[in-house]
This record gives C-alpha cells, sequence and structure tokens, in this order.
C-alpha cells in the first residue's frame, strides 16, 4: 500500500509515455513523488501524468527528445521550474537494434540512433541535472540498464553496446558523486513484457515474462535510499537476491565487484 514515503521530493522519469517509464511514474507518484514526465510523445505523457494526478502528485509533462542537448535543457528548467530541483532521476527511455542481424548488415543510421539514445541520452540527462544534486548534496540517478551489457550478443550489437558503455560510464562517475553523497545505480528489468521487447524476434515465443510492478518497487526503494549502500553497482532486477546482496553490500565494495571490469588471465597478466 502507498505509504507517501517520497512526499516532498521531485522526480523526471525519460521515456514516461509508456511500457516501465509509465509505470515507475505512476509508482513514484502513488508514494506522492512530483514527477517531471519526458518523453517524445505529449499523448501518451499526458496519459500518464493523468493517472499519476489521481494519485495527488503534482506533474508536468514536457516532449523533448533525449539526443538533444537544447531540448533536454530545456526540459530540465521546465521541470524544476514548475515543481523544484530533481531528487531523483530515471534514465528509462531507450530503443533497440530493430532487427536482429550482424554488424556489417545493420543499417548504420539506425544503429547509431540506439546508441544515441541509449547512451547520448542519459549523458544529456545527467549532464543537466547533476550540478543542482552536487550543490545540494544528495539525490540519486537510476539508469535502467539490460544484461546485454555483460555479454556479447552479435544480434543487438547497438543495445548491447550502448548498454556496456551505460554501464562503464556510471562506474567513471561513481567515485566523484559519492563525494557529493550523490547514488548512481545501474538496475537491469529482466526480460519484461514491453512494446519494444514485443518486437524483438528472440522473445518471439517467450511465455514467461519478468515483473513490471516489481521493478516498479525497486525503483520506489531506490528513490527511498533502500540501495544506497550498492552505490556505483548493478543490480539484475530479475535474477539477483536483493536481500542477499545488500547484506554483502560490503563486501562487494571491497572485492570491487558488480562493475565491468578486465579479467585477468593469469599470474602473468600485466593487468592483473
Amino acid at each position: 500500500m502507498p505509504t507517501g514515503s517520497l512526499t516532498g521530493q521531485v522526480g523526471l522519469i525519460t521515456g514516461a509515455g509508456r511500457g516501465i517509464g509509465r509505470e515507475i511514474a505512476i509508482g513514484l507518484a502513488a508514494e506522492g513523488m512530483a514527477v517531471g514526465l519526458v518523453g517524445r510523445t505529449h499523448e501518451t505523457l499526458t496519459d500518464t501524468l493523468k493517472e499519476c494526478a489521481d494519485h495527488g502528485a503534482r506533474g508536468i509533462a514536457v516532449t523533448a527528445d533525449v539526443c538533444r542537448p537544447g531540448a533536454v535543457r530545456e526540459a530540465v528548467r521546465a521541470v524544476e521550474r514548475d515543481l523544484g530541483p530533481v531528487d531523483f532521476l530515471v534514465n528509462n527511455a531507450g530503443q533497440v537494434d530493430p532487427a536482429e542481424v550482424p554488424l556489417w548488415e545493420a543499417d548504420a543510421n539506425q544503429w547509431w540512433q540506439v546508441v544515441e539514445t541509449n547512451l547520448r541520452g542519459p549523458f544529456n540527462l545527467m549532464r543537466c541535472v547533476l550540478p543542482t544534486m552536487v550543490e545540494r548534496g544528495s539525490g540519486r540517478v537510476l539508469n535502467l540498464n539490460s544484461g546485454f551489457a555483460l555479454r556479447p550478443d552479435g544480434r543487438y550489437t547497438a543495445y548491447a553496446t550502448s548498454k556496456g558503455a551505460l554501464l562503464q560510464l556510471s562506474d567513471n562517475i561513481a567515485d566523484s558523486l559519492a563525494a557529493h553523497q550523490v547514488v548512481v545505480l545501474d538496475i537491469s528489468p529482466g526480460a519484461v513484457a514491453t512494446d519494444m521487447t514485443a518486437g524483438m524476434p528472440m522473445f518471439a515465443d517467450k511465455t514467461e515474462w519478468g515483473s513490471i510492478p516489481y521493478m516498479v518497487a525497486i525503483a520506489v526503494d531506490v528513490a527511498r535510499g533502500r540501495f544506497d549502500s550498492l552505490h556505483g553497482r548493478f543490480i539484475h532486477a530479475g535474477r539477483d537476491n536483493l536481500e542477499e546482496l545488500l547484506s554483502q553490500a560490503e563486501a562487494i565494495r571491497e572485492a570491487d565487484a558488480r562493475t565491468l571490469r578486465l579479467r585477468p588471465y593469469g599470474p602473468g597478466d600485466p593487468m592483473a
């Protein structure tokens, strides 16, 4: 049941017009968070905003392409003007390769569009939101990532490459953000049924999907600070035992685990 635990906070959610982004926005609103909804389609954003308003939450819907820095700057300004400084950024907007083909058969423009949406998009949002978080000495960023970031996949090279790069970006900024009490987390929701996954041939025969409500509950807990001890780390919501991860958070940090690292091949490896 909603508790109003996020009352007084402001969230900004990209890709909020449908799928996971929509449900996260509604879930945050149900807990009292004011929500800034960003996406490319006004109609779907408006529908999400209505659902959020039904929970009594303040909100604003702003149409913007996350790949365009100028549009992102204006969107963030609009959210801050109407709702206040952003406490919680959810980088959810994303795309996947339109066809399962090897790199040499991929459409070059489409390939880069996927990378731009999944990597440049979060960068643009963080570039605009983080300065205020750092100045205030508080804030949280949730990047919706994927298990594709951790393994090669010759069918979805743009998606896998962009998600791996996003995970590395989070790792690169984690230490500098920690000095200002700002948390960044990359979380994979696992394979959940959305418009995007429905168009992926690899999932054509899939009958058992991960839970979107579970991912929403995790996002709410991230906003509450439950996962702050795992700052800068990767979490796979569809596979991980979250209680175990939290209990081992100190050991995970000491082992420098749950990050992308080169694996040494033996005692003589100069990178060991």
